[in-house]
């Protein structure tokens, strides 16, 4: 019995860390949201499955929601390569991003700014 506790533990931690690699939630105000919560935004400017239209100062102010290497597409949420060499979630072919002005999960400033970022919805 001893042997398989650490064995179900470990498949337990497997889960678990799979979970938390998943497409982002959607949160209950119909928005989708990372993993720490925060809103994401799509950009008018980026192209579905072109590169990043958002550099330098954008990049800064709309960090793109990253992935790690391990995440794999889900329905209509994808990952997609950085300039850098990273990964960024995608949905429906169009690269995600947070925004840095939104202080707390469930903000969304973002929404409509300058009439190019939109906010996530199903």
């Amino acid at each position: 019995m001893k042997i398989q506790l650490p064995m179900l533990a470990a498949a337990l931690a497997a889960t678990f860390s799979l979970s938390a690699h998943a497409a982002p939630p959607m949160a209950a105000n119909g928005m989708y949201t990372d993993a720490k919560g925060m809103t994401l935004y799509t950009f008018d400017k980026d192209t579905a499955s072109g590169p990043s239209a958002c550099s330098g100062g954008c990049a800064q102010a709309w960090p793109a929601a990253a992935a790690d290497a391990s995440d794999q597409p889900q329905g209509d949420w994808t990952v997609v390569s950085t300039a850098d060499g990273g990964k960024q979630w995608a949905y429906k072919g169009k690269r995600v991003y947070t925004f840095a002005k939104d202080a707390k999960p469930g903000d969304a400033k973002g929404e409509n700014f300058k009439d190019v970022w939109h906010t996530v919805k199903q």
